[in-house]
């Protein structure tokens, strides 16, 4: 029975290359690619799996790109749930520049789906989550999905016994209205939800307390980019810079970062210590380039020194 049950509606199999330079007109000659199974959900289940947590991975695939998504899970020991669907699995792509080091990334919007596919995904979930202690949502929602179905998503995590955890953005991060246990927004998207500039500790702090008083969650994560994460409750703030690494890929980062916060929390961490892991996820995922998933020695690397910060 899987610890952790992750749903992601807009799965993507992730295609990674590097090239000497990226410049508009020319041919660009390009390495070899590689590929991944991607979207939001795929890869915290991936690395709350290197974490040593049970996970489950639920996501709607179609087409050649969704079955090649499902072999590629299969080396990650992910136990996955796939929704057929007739629509085509959308493909993402991520060009490196060897000169810069900058990266490229290009992301489609993914298939449509219909009532029907919704319908059979949450059915698929409420089956697979009974029993779990976490049921995590994360990524966009593709074409045919209103940013109100957050709101089935939570019901029926909360029908399964299991705490909510969501990161998304847009009217599927704001639609949603109670029934969460941790909400996992960037600062911009703080910004926008609760509309206003939030330029001081105390403004962040009190915007997201805002949500917890109002009941919409227990936990909110803001995330802020190079300058850490800080994790608000009704009684308790802290905060967890940001650690120094040599960047090669932000593909995936904020996804490992939700990894470790739930698995923190799974592993009854402090609160302080649970967003340590999960900035210590964060970091270690930008090692790897497009969504390869992080390496445990990195990630302890890393928790150790998020602790001491």
């Amino acid at each position: 029975m899987p610890e952790i049950v992750t749903l992601t509606m807009n799965p993507a199999l992730d295609v990674t290359t590097f090239t000497d330079a990226v410049v508009p007109t020319r041919k660009l000659r390009c390495d070899e690619p590689f590929y991944d199974a991607g979207g939001g959900g795929v890869n915290v289940a991936k690395v709350a799996r290197v974490l040593g947590a049970s996970t489950a991975a639920v996501y709607p695939a179609g087409g050649a790109r969704g079955e090649q998504m499902s072999g590629l899970l299969d080396d990650d020991d992910v136990e996955e749930h796939i929704v057929p669907i007739t629509g085509s699995t959308r493909e993402c792509f991520t060009a490196i520049d060897r000169r810069s080091g900058q990266e490229y990334r290009f992301v489609t919007p993914g298939p449509e789906l219909t009532d029907e596919e919704q319908e059979r995904c949450l059915a698929t979930l409420e089956k697979v989550a009974e029993g779990a202690k976490y049921v995590v949502a994360s990524g966009s929602f593709p074409p045919g999905v209103p940013g109100t179905f957050v709101r089935r998503i939570a019901a029926a995590a909360h029908e399964a016994g299991a705490r909510f955890v969501l990161d998304s953005s847009g009217d599927a991060l704001t639609s949603i209205d109670s029934g969460v246990y941790l909400v996992k927004p960037s600062l911009d998207e703080l910004c926008e939800w609760t509309g206003r500039e939030l330029a001081t500790d105390d403004e962040q702090i009190a915007a997201a307390r805002e949500l917890v008083t109002s009941g919409v969650t227990e936990i909110v994560v803001v995330s802020l980019g190079a300058d850490g994460a800080i994790m608000v409750t009704a009684d308790e703030a802290v905060r967890v810079p940001a650690l120094a690494a040599k960047v090669r890929s932000a593909v995936g980062a904020g996804d490992s970062m939700v990894a470790g916060l739930v698995v923190g929390l799974l592993q009854e961490r402090s609160l302080r210590d649970a967003l340590a892991l999960g900035i210590a996820c964060g970091t270690a995922a930008l090692l790897t380039a497009g969504s390869h998933v992080c390496h445990r020695e990195d990630i302890d690397r890393f928790d150790a020194l998020a602790r001491l910060v």
